[in-house]
């Protein structure tokens, strides 16, 4: 852990460094071009002094989805909705070869709360701010990640199940279960995320750093990925949790193995979190299996199965999905199953899920 603090301690003072000395031969007015918005008043104030000339652009996507679910204690209705997020980003490149940019995302259905009073706003409300991050990278010193909001650390940057995390569908289903979710070791804000420089073809190294906060100390963590064979993906992670007592501590470590070979792709995760409590320990275990028939149709095959701590029942969840591109559009339908989701056998904890959806990019 002492050499990962030291590397980045190292990396920050490098980056600090070259801004000072070049800071005085910089002067000029960045000149902010609002792409994809036809906002004439809002390109003209998005103008602010700096060093060089950059861009801002606006990203988002058009989607129409429709979604329902079925169960002993839920006979829900169907209900639709669309996509509301759009990601402002910027990039440019200094006089030292350096690349920075900027990630800034707008989205209605933010956990931040709307007004002051934290008795009475909602958390999720219409607050739109959302996930935020500073990216610094070159050939020599690598990419460094700060985000100020929704970063990642070297663990949950790749724990993300096989079947693409199924279980998520079901925490809060229209009301009627809750407290179903995927132990990890996120950094919070004001994290730093670091990509070492190529050491060789096909292996990449990051180190995580999450700042000391109250009650609990700073964490590190780090993650190896290799692709150096035609095909095959491969990723070992580990990252420390940092709680407010002994009891809470311990390690997120996670692995990821994945393999195409013509249309077919195979791929196992798992994710193992361990503290001192046994009872808050989990286990996620997950695989998959796609098949791409054309170039426009594919099918994907996938489970989740998580062990919770000392409970005798594991939560286990299958998908069956399948997605149709042509000219832009995505037309996309999956199936999901949900059982014993609270660990327990009991039947109105098994679930069953649909949706269609269709998205559009231009």
């Amino acid at each position: 852990k002492k050499s990962i603090k030291i590397a980045i301690y190292q990396f920050f003072s490098a980056i600090y460094s070259a801004f000072i000395i070049n800071n005085n031969n910089y002067k000029g007015v960045i000149n902010m071009n609002i792409k994809k918005i036809g906002l004439t008043a809002l390109a003209a104030s998005l103008v602010s002094v700096s060093a060089h000339a950059g861009s801002v652009s606006v990203a988002g996507g058009a989607s129409i989805n429709t979604e329902g679910y079925s169960g002993e204690n839920l006979n829900a209705g169907t209900t639709f909705s669309m996509g509301n997020q759009l990601t402002f980003s910027g990039s440019g490149e200094l006089d030292n070869g350096m690349n920075v940019s900027i990630s800034f995302v707008l989205d209605q259905g933010d956990d931040t709360k709307t007004t002051t009073n934290s008795a009475t706003a909602p958390s999720g409300g219409t607050a739109p701010f959302d996930s935020h991050s500073v990216t610094v990278s070159s050939d020599e010193l690598g990419t460094l990640v700060f985000s100020g909001e929704g970063g990642s650390s070297a663990t949950t940057a790749m724990d993300a199940s096989a079947a693409g995390n199924i279980w998520d569908t079901f925490d809060g289903a229209r009301g009627a279960i809750t407290a179903i979710a995927q132990k990890d070791t996120g950094p919070g804000d004001n994290s730093v995320l670091y990509t070492l420089p190529s050491l060789m073809d096909g292996l990449a190294i990051s180190a995580s750093y999450q700042p000391q906060g109250s009650g609990r100390e700073s964490a590190t963590g780090y993650s190896l990925a290799y692709t150096g064979i035609e095909g095959l993906t491969a990723k070992y992670s580990s990252t420390d949790e940092v709680g407010t007592t002994v009891a809470l501590s311990g390690d997120q470590t996670a692995w990821h193995a994945s393999y195409a070979y013509g249309p077919v792709t195979v791929t196992a995760t798992n994710s193992d979190f361990d503290v001192g409590t046994a009872a808050s320990d989990q286990e996620l275990s997950s695989f998959a299996i796609s098949y791409t028939i054309t170039d426009e149709l594919s099918v994907t095959y996938g489970e989740d199965t998580i062990e919770k701590g000392n409970d005798p029942t594991d939560a286990e969840y299958s998908v069956i999905s399948a997605s149709y591109t042509a000219g832009g559009m995505t037309i996309s339908a999956s199936m999901k199953e949900g059982e014993n989701t609270v660990h327990s056998t009991a039947t109105n904890e098994d679930f069953e899920y649909w949706s269609l959806g269709a998205s559009f990019a231009f």
